[in-house]
């Protein structure tokens, strides 16, 4: 139990001295989030949009694909993205393992199913009376496009603060990607798991505290965007 409290305490002094190591892994885990959840959202809304207002052969088929990727463990995405960019695989010649740009392709990866699913469930929600009446005004599929996914707005952002979520957060595909470089590569959750394994509980409970505190921040903006609160 003592350990434990000498743990919290180390961590609170890390925390509160801004420790060059904590804010060093803290700000490349953020950057790298940041950046895999803006060229995930661009891809993935776009895409949400497209499939919510066409109608073709296959397309329930293709919704239940995106919806069963959610739960896609980060390790197997972790996999097989190794396995296109180690040295022997098709993309070797990018050198992206052990970067931070290879994490951010990883994170990217694992965020488009959930941004995509969620972005054809807020289009799904909006008001049919809203499709009936633009396309009675002669909108045009792209005019309708807009206006649908501007109507589902709030509930778009909250998709995509989502998949912030879980970019920041995984673990798996960021050890098999990025292999936990320190200066390089080392983000709040590789660096809790070796931190952890080498009895720094002090350091581990600092990365965890504030890793926590991500997480509520983005929860409480899922929140307020859920409750379509006026930005």
């Amino acid at each position: 139990m003592q350990e434990i409290i000498d743990g919290i305490v180390q961590a609170g002094g890390l925390i509160l001295t801004l420790n060059p190591d904590v804010m060093e892994i803290t700000g490349l885990t953020i950057s790298i989030s940041i950046v895999a959840t803006l060229i995930g959202a661009v891809i993935a809304v776009p895409l949400g949009g497209v499939i919510a207002t066409n109608t073709f052969f296959g397309k329930r088929a293709l919704m239940q694909v995106i919806q069963t990727l959610y739960a896609v463990p980060t390790v197997t995405i972790g996999l097989l993205l190794f396995l296109l960019i180690s040295r022997a695989g098709p993309l070797g010649q990018f050198r992206l393992l052990f970067t931070p740009t290879g994490m951010v392709v990883g994170d990217v990866l694992l965020i488009l199913p959930i941004v995509t699913g969620m972005t054809l469930s807020a289009l799904a929600n909006v008001d049919r009376g809203v499709h009936e009446t633009l396309v009675s005004l002669g909108a045009t599929r792209q005019q309708l496009l807009w206006m649908v996914m501007k109507e589902a707005r709030f509930a778009i952002m909250a998709a995509i603060a989502l998949g912030f979520g879980r970019a920041i957060s995984e673990v798996g595909c960021a050890i098999m990607i990025g292999g936990n470089i320190r200066g390089s590569t080392r983000v709040l959750t590789t660096a809790i798991s070796l931190e952890t394994s080498m009895g720094n509980i002090g350091f581990s409970i600092a990365l965890g505290v504030i890793l926590l505190l991500i997480a509520l921040a983005v929860n409480l903006f899922v929140s307020y965007l859920q409750g379509e609160g006026s930005l």
